[in-house]
């Protein structure tokens, strides 16, 4: 019995403490990466977009930043999903409002469950990515009529930004490995190049 509540007590010291503990250095470069992604994106970007497309897109690539920043072992994070994922799903996207351009109760549904598909066949699933292929649908007419140049810029070109910052970003700590390969020596993951998963 006192064999069983030692262990409980161990499980419950484990769960509590190491789950909800917060590594300082992490966070920190959690945001540095964040910071300077988001913002050489909207930098860049401002100079050719509106506000109101600026942020449709900020969006998207913010949410990949939680998996590429947050979550940098995640293999939605590595680069082939970032830069796959988002690729692809703005291709659908796009595909999509050529083809169903005025019903929207269609178009929205058909581009983030077909770029789901795609992500899926292609191993490049980014959940970002549906957000990618929904903007088009529900953008303003400036991003729609971009047609098929919204995947070269602004997606493109985000995605490219995101990940050339976070190889900087994560790589700067010898705790985060960017890209990750998910192996493990002793214990301690290997840093090893491997871009995807």
């Amino acid at each position: 019995m006192k064999e069983k509540v030692n262990r409980s007590i161990r499980v419950t010291k484990y769960v509590v403490y190491k789950e909800t503990s917060f590594n300082y250095k992490e966070g920190f470069w959690s945001f540095i990466g964040a910071f300077f992604g988001i913002g050489l994106i909207a930098f860049i970007q401002s100079f050719y977009l509106s506000d109101v497309e600026n942020v449709f897109l900020i969006g998207s690539f913010g949410a990949s930043c939680v998996l590429i920043y947050g979550a940098v072992q995640s293999p939605l994070a590595q680069p082939r999903n970032l830069i796959g994922g988002h690729v692809l799903s703005a291709f659908v996207g796009v595909t999509v409002y050529n083809l169903v351009p005025n019903i929207i109760w269609i178009a929205a549904p058909l581009a983030v469950s077909l770029s789901i598909i795609v992500m899926q066949c292609t191993k490049t699933l980014h959940p970002p990515g549906g957000a990618t292929a929904l903007i088009v649908i529900i953008g303003t007419e400036k991003i729609k009529s971009l047609s098929y140049m919204y995947v070269l810029s602004p997606v493109l070109t985000g995605t490219l930004i995101l990940f050339l910052v976070a190889l900087v970003a994560n790589n700067m700590n010898k705790n985060r490995v960017y890209p990750s390969s998910g192996k493990y020596v002793n214990g301690v993951r290997k840093r090893v190049l491997k871009i995807g998963s």
